[in-house]
Protein backbone atom coordinates (compact mmCIF):
# COMPACT_ATOMS: atom_id res chain seq x y z
CA UNK A 1 0.00 0.00 0.00
CA UNK A 2 0.81 3.32 -0.88
CA UNK A 3 -0.01 6.60 0.71
CA UNK A 4 0.28 9.98 -0.55
CA UNK A 5 -0.41 12.93 1.61
CA UNK A 6 -1.01 16.19 0.18
CA UNK A 7 -2.10 19.85 1.64
CA UNK A 8 -0.20 22.94 2.81
CA UNK A 9 2.35 23.44 5.89
CA UNK A 10 0.21 21.17 8.16
CA UNK A 11 0.54 18.31 6.32
CA UNK A 12 4.66 18.70 6.62
CA UNK A 13 4.49 19.64 10.24
CA UNK A 14 5.92 22.87 10.21
CA UNK A 15 6.52 24.23 13.38
CA UNK A 16 7.00 21.04 15.06
CA UNK A 17 9.99 20.60 17.16
CA UNK A 18 9.77 16.81 16.82
CA UNK A 19 9.69 16.98 13.01
CA UNK A 20 6.74 14.90 12.44
CA UNK A 21 3.47 16.85 12.43
CA UNK A 22 0.06 14.81 12.61
CA UNK A 23 1.13 12.69 9.38
CA UNK A 24 4.21 11.19 11.05
CA UNK A 25 2.52 10.72 13.72
CA UNK A 26 -0.42 8.55 12.57
CA UNK A 27 1.82 6.71 10.82
CA UNK A 28 3.83 5.80 13.55
CA UNK A 29 1.26 4.51 15.00
CA UNK A 30 0.00 2.81 11.70
CA UNK A 31 1.25 -0.79 12.35
CA UNK A 32 0.54 -3.13 8.94
CA UNK A 33 2.05 -5.73 7.54
CA UNK A 34 3.76 -5.60 5.32
CA UNK A 35 4.75 -1.84 6.34
CA UNK A 36 2.62 0.42 4.17
CA UNK A 37 5.17 3.18 2.58
CA UNK A 38 3.75 6.60 3.05
CA UNK A 39 5.15 10.21 1.28
CA UNK A 40 4.69 13.81 2.31
CA UNK A 41 3.84 16.04 -0.61
CA UNK A 42 3.59 19.07 0.89
CA UNK A 43 3.17 23.26 -0.09
CA UNK A 44 3.65 25.60 2.39
CA UNK A 45 0.91 28.73 1.77
CA UNK A 46 -1.38 26.87 -0.30
CA UNK A 47 -5.08 26.81 -1.01
CA UNK A 48 -7.18 24.78 -2.77
CA UNK A 49 -7.24 26.13 -6.03
CA UNK A 50 -3.29 25.84 -6.12
CA UNK A 51 -3.68 22.31 -4.64
CA UNK A 52 -6.43 20.92 -7.63
CA UNK A 53 -3.87 22.22 -10.05
CA UNK A 54 -0.83 20.63 -9.00
CA UNK A 55 -1.38 17.53 -6.89
CA UNK A 56 -2.05 15.27 -9.81
CA UNK A 57 1.08 15.90 -11.02
CA UNK A 58 2.81 15.01 -7.97
CA UNK A 59 0.77 11.76 -7.08
CA UNK A 60 0.57 10.20 -10.78
CA UNK A 61 4.18 10.08 -10.73
CA UNK A 62 4.52 8.63 -7.32
CA UNK A 63 2.10 5.77 -7.40
CA UNK A 64 2.92 1.90 -8.20
CA UNK A 65 0.11 0.50 -10.86
CA UNK A 66 0.70 -3.08 -8.51
CA UNK A 67 0.08 -1.41 -5.44
CA UNK A 68 -2.85 -0.30 -3.41
CA UNK A 69 -2.65 3.72 -3.98
CA UNK A 70 -4.08 6.61 -1.52
CA UNK A 71 -4.63 9.67 -1.33
CA UNK A 72 -4.89 11.84 2.29
CA UNK A 73 -6.03 15.28 1.69
CA UNK A 74 -5.06 17.24 4.60
CA UNK A 75 -6.72 20.44 3.55
CA UNK A 76 -5.73 23.69 5.32
CA UNK A 77 -7.35 27.18 5.64
CA UNK A 78 -5.57 29.35 3.48
CA UNK A 79 -8.68 29.82 1.04
CA UNK A 80 -9.71 32.58 3.72
CA UNK A 81 -6.40 34.91 3.16
CA UNK A 82 -7.07 33.81 -0.99
CA UNK A 83 -11.15 35.55 -0.20
CA UNK A 84 -12.22 32.51 -2.09
CA UNK A 85 -15.58 31.87 -1.94
CA UNK A 86 -16.75 28.57 -0.36
CA UNK A 87 -18.26 27.57 -3.67
CA UNK A 88 -15.35 27.69 -5.13
CA UNK A 89 -13.55 25.91 -2.33
CA UNK A 90 -16.33 23.33 -2.93
CA UNK A 91 -15.32 22.74 -6.22
CA UNK A 92 -11.69 22.16 -6.21
CA UNK A 93 -11.89 20.07 -3.32
CA UNK A 94 -15.11 17.85 -5.13
CA UNK A 95 -12.98 18.29 -8.23
CA UNK A 96 -9.80 16.72 -6.89
CA UNK A 97 -11.49 14.15 -4.92
CA UNK A 98 -13.53 13.23 -8.22
CA UNK A 99 -10.06 12.75 -10.20
CA UNK A 100 -8.20 10.67 -7.29
CA UNK A 101 -11.07 8.39 -7.16
CA UNK A 102 -11.76 8.13 -11.37
CA UNK A 103 -7.15 7.16 -11.00
CA UNK A 104 -8.27 4.16 -8.87
CA UNK A 105 -7.02 6.59 -5.40
CA UNK A 106 -8.90 5.55 -2.42
CA UNK A 107 -9.35 9.46 -0.92
CA UNK A 108 -9.41 10.39 3.02
CA UNK A 109 -9.45 13.94 4.07
CA UNK A 110 -8.64 15.86 7.11
CA UNK A 111 -10.26 19.31 7.67
CA UNK A 112 -8.63 22.43 8.68
CA UNK A 113 -8.08 23.00 12.31
CA UNK A 114 -8.88 26.46 13.99
CA UNK A 115 -6.60 29.66 13.64
CA UNK A 116 -6.45 32.46 15.70
CA UNK A 117 -6.15 35.09 13.12
CA UNK A 118 -9.98 34.03 11.21
CA UNK A 119 -13.08 34.83 12.36
CA UNK A 120 -14.78 31.27 13.87
CA UNK A 121 -17.76 31.65 11.82
CA UNK A 122 -15.44 31.50 8.38
CA UNK A 123 -13.54 28.80 9.79
CA UNK A 124 -16.56 26.42 10.89
CA UNK A 125 -18.61 27.70 7.74
CA UNK A 126 -15.01 25.95 5.80
CA UNK A 127 -14.91 23.39 7.63
CA UNK A 128 -18.90 22.47 6.92
CA UNK A 129 -18.04 22.75 3.17
CA UNK A 130 -15.67 20.31 2.74
CA UNK A 131 -17.48 17.79 4.78
CA UNK A 132 -20.40 18.54 3.02
CA UNK A 133 -18.43 17.22 0.26
CA UNK A 134 -16.82 14.47 1.13
CA UNK A 135 -20.59 12.99 2.63
CA UNK A 136 -21.82 13.18 -0.53
CA UNK A 137 -19.20 10.67 -2.08
CA UNK A 138 -18.81 9.22 0.73
CA UNK A 139 -15.31 9.82 1.77
CA UNK A 140 -13.90 9.94 5.07
CA UNK A 141 -13.49 12.96 6.61
CA UNK A 142 -12.30 14.18 9.76
CA UNK A 143 -13.65 17.77 11.13
CA UNK A 144 -10.54 19.19 13.45
CA UNK A 145 -11.85 22.22 13.59
CA UNK A 146 -15.32 21.58 15.61
CA UNK A 147 -13.67 19.47 18.38
CA UNK A 148 -10.42 21.50 18.59
CA UNK A 149 -11.88 25.47 18.57
CA UNK A 150 -12.43 25.63 22.66
CA UNK A 151 -9.81 23.27 23.64
CA UNK A 152 -7.32 23.94 26.36
CA UNK A 153 -4.15 22.26 25.26
CA UNK A 154 -5.04 23.51 21.08
CA UNK A 155 -5.62 27.27 22.64
CA UNK A 156 -2.07 26.72 24.51
CA UNK A 157 -0.33 25.81 21.95
CA UNK A 158 -1.58 28.04 18.97
CA UNK A 159 -0.44 30.95 22.10
CA UNK A 160 2.69 30.20 21.23
CA UNK A 161 2.99 30.68 17.79
CA UNK A 162 2.53 33.92 15.19
CA UNK A 163 1.36 31.34 12.44
CA UNK A 164 -1.66 29.61 11.82
CA UNK A 165 0.42 26.08 12.56
CA UNK A 166 0.80 24.48 15.58
CA UNK A 167 3.14 23.27 17.73
CA UNK A 168 4.01 19.34 19.33
CA UNK A 169 1.37 19.42 21.02
CA UNK A 170 -1.32 20.73 18.81
CA UNK A 171 -0.35 18.15 16.04
CA UNK A 172 -0.32 15.01 18.93
CA UNK A 173 -4.10 16.51 19.22
CA UNK A 174 -4.69 16.41 15.13
CA UNK A 175 -3.30 12.63 14.97
CA UNK A 176 -5.39 11.75 17.72
CA UNK A 177 -8.37 12.62 15.67
CA UNK A 178 -7.29 11.07 12.44
CA UNK A 179 -6.62 7.99 14.63
CA UNK A 180 -9.92 8.09 16.05
CA UNK A 181 -12.40 8.67 13.40
CA UNK A 182 -11.93 6.32 10.33
CA UNK A 183 -8.63 6.00 9.82
CA UNK A 184 -7.91 1.90 10.65
CA UNK A 185 -11.14 1.58 9.15
CA UNK A 186 -10.00 3.02 6.10
CA UNK A 187 -6.80 1.26 5.91
CA UNK A 188 -8.89 -2.03 6.41
CA UNK A 189 -6.34 -2.86 9.87
CA UNK A 190 -7.46 -3.72 13.18
CA UNK A 191 -5.85 -0.66 15.49
CA UNK A 192 -3.37 -2.04 18.29
CA UNK A 193 -4.45 -0.98 21.44
CA UNK A 194 -1.23 -0.03 22.77
CA UNK A 195 -0.72 2.17 19.28
CA UNK A 196 -3.64 4.52 20.17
Amino acid sequence: MRIMFVGDELVAGFGDARALGWTGRVMARTACEPPLMHMTLATPGEGTEALAARWENDVVNRMDRKADNRLVLGLGSHDMEKSLSLARSRLYVANILDNAMSLGLSPFVVGPPPRNDQPLRNQNDLTQAFADVCTRRNVPYVDCFTPLFNHEQWATDMSMTATYTPRQAGYGLMAWLVLHKGWHEWLGVTPHESLT
